[in-house]
């Protein structure tokens, strides 16, 4: 073990891309809403404002989730996993978190080889 896995300063393990995988949950019932990536200024804005900002991969840029829509993600915790490579956000959603207009990305079930919605 580092002091990384075990200490408590924030040290974040980002990989070759500069990326740390961010997984948004309601904070009230902590259903998965969302998976996306924060780089560095990404997780600096995060906690700086207390919304939800991750760094989009096909567009290159950061993106503050609801930035055009208006469904911000506020963030009430943030934690880090032991090595300090993921991130895990407990947010009040000021609408559907996924960019279909479902509540949650997570709206359809593996049933097999096909998909189902997800009750």
């Amino acid at each position: 073990m580092t002091p990384r896995d075990t200490g408590l300063t924030l040290n974040p393990k980002y990989d070759a891309d500069g990326l740390l995988t961010a997984i948004a949950v309601d904070a009230a019932t902590l259903e998965p809403l969302m998976v996306a990536h924060m780089n560095a200024d990404a997780l600096r804005l995060t906690i700086e404002t207390g919304e939800a900002t991750f760094w989009s991969r096909s567009r290159a840029r950061l993106w503050k989730k609801g930035e055009t829509s208006g469904n911000v993600l506020r963030v009430v915790e943030a934690r880090i996993d032991c090595d300090q490579d993921a991130v895990w956000l407990r947010v009040e959603p000021a609408g559907p978190a996924c960019h279909t207009g479902a509540r949650t990305c997570f709206f359809r079930r593996i049933d097999g080889d096909s998909l189902v919605p997800a009750e």
